[in-house]
């Protein structure tokens, strides 16, 4: 019985979930940019009023964002669909030479279906790409949404700490300090640190394209950060994805291009992530990969982002080390 009210609990959430879907979306993502505002806030206060620094860091932090999503948003928009098109027309020609190794292949008594194979990348090949533009496009056209992730933000940063500690009543006095530091390490560093991360990856790869003068390097660029915001997986998704195009265009030119991103790749993770992240997300690789999963079933986009840091937050508060990414050494065993 406990059971079947346990997955019945957990079905009324998601369907909860599902139909304040924009709420949730507003309310999370004002939240994860109030945490990441908060350290500049909590640095200029020491020279001005609370205030005067909530509205500083907001208005500073709010053009440089509008300038950005404008700037990048326009010309992605008007490559993006010549972009996935290009793609497209790539797959569509590669079905003869897959008719023809379809019938050596038979040859050999190999019945394999190359054609809906290929079909099939082709479809997929297109939803990925998409979604990259596809993001961009949803963050310039829904801009009411915008307007009140912004407006929610600015009164976060006012009253947080008042909302925080509204929070911790039902939480045991001795256990308040380490949650809200668990919390904070947690959502700043995987944010904070992913931010900083696919920014370098992305500002990188597009350096490496005007080198080697791609075609629609910034949309290019622009889809591989932004899937480099995924962790585990995500860049590796992104360079797939830039390969994809940069075949249509000129073999050599993918295998220079995708070559320096896998060693950009390379740097990233062994020796800017280190540094940044700073094992403020100490999980094991199987449980974020589990959580990822879990995370884009219930909430989709914004779980894949949200998924991890609460892992992260829920192994660290309940000390489950066989959890965590690196291994507790166990005790000295005592001998006679």
């Amino acid at each position: 019985m406990r059971y079947l009210l346990l997955f019945a609990c957990g079905w009324a959430a998601i369907e909860v979930l599902d139909y304040f879907e924009i709420v949730v979306v507003i309310f999370a993502s004002a939240t994860i940019l109030a945490f990441l505002l908060s350290q500049p806030v909590r640095w200029l206060r020491r020279f001005v009023p609370h205030n005067v620094a909530v509205f500083a860091v907001f208005i500073v932090a709010l053009t440089v964002i509008g300038s950005l999503v404008t700037t990048i948003g326009l010309a992605v928009l008007s490559q993006g669909q010549p972009l996935i098109d290009n793609v497209t027309e790539f797959l569509t020609s590669l079905s003869p030479r897959l008719e023809s190794l379809e019938q050596w292949l038979q040859q050999w008594d190999l019945q394999v279906d190359l054609q809906s194979i290929g079909a099939q990348l082709r479809d997929q090949a297109a939803v990925l790409l998409g979604a990259g533009i596809g993001l961009v496009q949803a963050l310039l056209t829904n801009f009411l949404y915008l307007i009140f992730i912004a407006v929610v933000t600015l009164f976060m940063l006012l009253d947080g700490d008042r909302l925080w500690q509204l929070l911790l009543r039902r939480v045991p006095s001795v256990y308040r300090h380490r949650v809200t530091e668990t919390v904070k390490s947690s959502l700043l560093g995987f944010f904070g640190g992913r931010l900083l991360l696919s920014t370098f990856f992305g500002s990188a790869t597009l350096v490496t394209f005007l080198i080697f003068k791609v075609p629609y390097a910034l949309t290019l660029a622009v889809i591989a950060g932004m899937f480099d915001l995924i962790p585990g997986i995500g860049s590796t998704i992104g360079i797939g994805i830039v390969m994809l195009f940069l075949l249509s265009q000129s073999v050599v030119l993918a295998a220079k291009s995708v070559l320096i991103c896998v060693v950009l790749q390379q740097i990233e993770e062994n020796l800017l992530m280190p540094r940044v992240m700073q094992d403020s997300l100490n999980i094991n690789p199987v449980v974020m990969f589990f959580a990822l999963i879990v995370g884009a079933r219930l909430a989709g986009l914004l779980g894949i982002f949200l998924s991890i840091p609460i892992a992260s937050i829920v192994v660290s508060l309940l000390e489950i080390d066989e959890m965590k990414g690196k291994a507790v050494a166990p005790p000295p065993s005592d001998k006679s």
